[in-house]
């Protein structure tokens, strides 16, 4: 699903005004789009007047089309040159950078502001998505999946969330992996206000992506906008903890609908704060206990090129070397017996784990098995 013969300014910039135009005024959804959308879109031997009949099909009078897609195209202007000062990246349905996964959907959108890597966007993904409150262990669980599917060398998606998000975003920096945050604000917007350092880390080694143009607040119609991308851009999308009203269910059904594959991490069956899971494994999702699930799933073949190297093997050897068998110890143990950064003895424990070579034994504790 791609848009050929678009490469001119008045072409980008028309594309851009249909996006806004879309975001503003699609209420029918993902038929509307495919059926009537699309193939306006597609017309571009008129694109100038593309918005226009955009216009008309997003539900405007003939007579107030054009004032509507006028007020479009300056804003897609307005956008563009903010965008730029800013430092970020615009990325359109018609260019080559466009993420192929995200094309293949029905609704995908025609616009994607983007900061850091685009390329991570086309590479292989996983997402993570759950609570906002999440529990100690959840948020223990969501980085651990992350910091091994990031190891194994995919590229972890998840919404830049309090909770399960900021979880997966930081497991993923820990396996030294790009990591993708989807935004449902404009990307000069921090939200949350406090995780404007961790956005600031996805910039420098994956991406921070939003549909929404610069200056756009984070209203609630615009999160499951951001969900679909989410879910859009990965091959699996992996929820931990979700309650039975969670929002991280939304982008569970659209995986579904995108026919990506879905998985759940089961919990404590006391607590409510995993009902949404069980409701999904219930539904056939596949059950979550390791990393090895999901890269079994996915059939995920580890990149050799991100196997720890001889010299990265050394240093989990030396940390090794510090624990005896059987010892429970923390990361700040380590921290304080090497005079490594807690940063790299979590990548290191990351992969050490994965070799079966040392567990979790709680909430920030491992133990070195025999």
């Amino acid at each position: 699903m791609t848009i050929s013969g678009q490469s001119t300014d008045k072409g980008r910039e028309a594309l851009l005004a249909a996006a806004l135009l879309r975001i503003g005024g699609d209420t029918q959804g993902p038929r509307l789009f495919k059926d009537a959308v699309w193939p306006t879109l597609r017309a571009w031997a008129d694109v100038e007047r593309s918005p226009i009949l955009l216009a008309q099909k997003l539900g405007w009078l003939p007579e107030t089309a054009r004032t509507a897609a006028e007020r479009a195209v300056a804003e897609a202007v307005k956008a563009q040159d903010r965008a730029k000062a800013l430092g970020l990246s615009l990325v359109t349905v018609a260019d080559d950078e466009y993420p192929g996964l995200l094309a293949q959907l029905p609704d995908p959108p025609l616009a994607l502001w983007t900061v850091g890597s685009v390329s991570c966007l086309a590479q292989p993904a996983v997402a993570i998505v759950g609570s906002r409150n999440a529990s100690p262990a959840g948020a223990e669980t969501a980085r651990r999946l992350a910091r091994g599917l990031a190891s194994a060398g995919l590229v972890v998606v998840s919404g830049l969330a309090r909770g399960i998000d900021a979880a997966a975003h930081r497991g993923a920096l820990d396996g030294r992996g790009p990591t993708v945050g989807v935004v449902g604000c404009g990307l000069d917007v921090t939200y949350p206000r406090d995780h404007g350092a961790l956005a600031a880390e996805i910039r420098t080694s994956g991406c921070l992506v939003s549909e929404l143009p610069p200056g756009t607040p984070p209203l609630p119609r615009h999160f499951p906008l951001r969900n679909r991308i989410i879910s859009g851009l990965s091959s699996a999308v992996v929820v931990v903890e979700a309650s039975e009203r969670s929002g991280s269910l939304i982008t569970a059904r659209m995986a579904l609908e995108q026919g990506r594959d879905v998985l759940a991490v089961p919990g404590n069956v006391v607590s409510g704060c995993h009902r949404g899971c069980h409701a999904l494994i219930k539904d056939g999702a596949r059950l979550v206990e390791t990393v090895e699930d999901i890269l079994e799933e996915i059939r995920w073949v580890a990149d050799p090129g991100r196997l720890p190297d001889p010299a990265n093997q050394s240093q989990s050897n030396e940390l090794l070397a510090l624990v005896r068998a059987g010892e429970v110890f923390s990361v700040e143990d380590l921290s304080e017996r090497s005079g490594l950064k807690a940063a790299e003895i979590l990548a290191e424990l990351g992969r050490l784990e994965l070799e079966g070579l040392v567990a979790r034994s709680g909430v920030g504790t491992f133990i070195r098995l025999p």
